[in-house]
């Protein structure tokens, strides 16, 4: 059954209070109202502030800059999937720097060498944007050239199968079937299933130079019979018109060996070409979603940390966790963090308040949505960040609006 994760910040505001007083008030909370509960910190460094302008104009670009990093870790994902399928294997446990995708979310913590902490906001999310725009990048070529391949022995195995009527008839003929001389041919007839017997007493009678108990079936579909027939060359024209007046089609057919062979090699490797491909691609997508995965946690720390103090205030003094209530539980997690947050806060845990918020978060089309609290600043209205992981992917609690 999948997990669902929160990621839920709230605000340290009472006199005398830290975030380690609060950590184990939200502690007692779940452990004595909803025990099932799992609950972690979610470590957010102390990154740089930088002027509250600033702030709110990288608020309105972390809502939009979200969803393109969402997006590109399930495409990503769902790449994984399609190629596991095509190979016929198991779907492999997705990982984050070696751990599993959960337990990354859960221990989460912040990469200085990647992103140090004192460089400003908008250049961690524009370095997160940049980085996850080249694998996205890299991803549509390496697919592509992939698909090209998949392409190209769909169209092979399309000529090798259907319809009699239109397929490649070279590997249901053998050379014995064939008569190719000075005088003498043999040519290859589709024949309706239900019209088989029309044509075994009809065919010699198409025209006067046909080789008597010539004709013999060389296979069979769901609609169509395939024959030869010897004759004259001289009456082949003749015998294809009288053939089709009866509502028979001749196909014309040249037997080479050689051709056929070389069908078969390009077959073969294609299939080895898909498979190298498929296997290097996978392997590509493993530790892609890995890095996309991880970029996308350090950007819900920006975020978290950027709309807690909008929401909150300066200084920043705020605790985040990461919370995974079961559906029955959500109200009693709910109300823990209304009863923590305060009275000025406890209105954006409201369920009640949900619908509104989330028409006011503008991304109900996603796939992974966001769970928001709304906060207004005189005339500015800002949505606050809360996720959660379903399936190892961030998804609404909302549902589709």
């Amino acid at each position: 059954m999948a997990t669902r994760y929160w990621i839920v910040s709230l605000p340290v505001q009472t006199p005398g209070a830290t975030a380690a007083s609060l950590w184990s008030r939200l502690q007692d909370g779940v452990s004595r109202h909803s025990f099932d509960t799992p609950l972690y910190r979610f470590n957010v460094p102390d990154l740089r502030v930088g002027t509250f302008d600033s702030l709110l104009a990288l608020s309105d670009d972390l809502v939009k800059s979200n969803v393109f990093v969402e997006g590109v870790s399930h495409k990503i994902r769902r790449q994984i999937e399609d190629l596991e399928r095509a190979g016929g294997v198991d779907s492999g446990a997705l990982t984050v720097d070696g751990v599993p995708v959960d337990t990354y979310l859960t221990r989460f913590v912040w990469d200085e060498g990647k992103y140090p902490t004192m460089s400003p906001l908008k250049e961690i999310v524009g370095s997160i944007q940049s980085q996850v725009a080249k694998i996205e990048d890299d991803m549509k070529v390496r697919a592509a050239e992939y698909n090209n391949v998949r392409s190209q022995l769909s169209a092979i195995n399309r000529k090798q199968s259907g319809s009699l009527a239109v397929r490649d008839l070279s590997n249901l003929v053998k050379p014995e079937d064939m008569i190719s001389s000075e005088h003498l041919v043999t040519l290859l007839a589709i024949v309706p299933k239900y019209s088989q017997k029309d044509w075994l007493s009809s065919y010699e009678s198409l025209d006067t130079f046909v080789v008597p108990r010539s004709s013999k079936q060389l296979y069979e579909d769901n609609e169509y019979a395939l024959y030869t027939v010897t004759l004259f060359a001289k009456v082949v024209d003749n015998f294809k018109v009288h053939a089709r007046e009866k509502g028979f089609q001749v196909r014309d057919f040249e037997y080479s060996p050689e051709a056929q062979e070389s069908t078969k090699q390009e077959m073969e490797k294609l299939l080895q070409d898909q498979e190298a491909m498929r296997t290097s691609l996978l392997q590509w997508c493993y530790a892609s979603y890995s890095e996309v995965f991880s970029s996308w946690m350090h950007f819900c720390a920006v975020r978290i940390f950027v709309e807690s103090i909008l929401r909150y205030g300066l200084p920043p003094s705020f605790l985040s966790a990461v919370l995974a209530p079961s559906t029955k539980g959500e109200k009693k997690v709910r109300s823990i963090l209304e009863e923590l947050c305060g009275n000025v806060h406890s209105i954006y845990w409201k369920v009640e308040d949900d619908a509104a918020v989330a028409g006011l978060g503008g991304e109900s089309e996603c796939k992974i949505d966001e769970k928001s609290r709304l906060y207004e600043d005189e005339a500015l209205q800002n949505i606050f960040l809360m996720k959660e992981v379903k399936d190892f992917e961030l998804e609404t609690l909302l549902g589709d609006n």
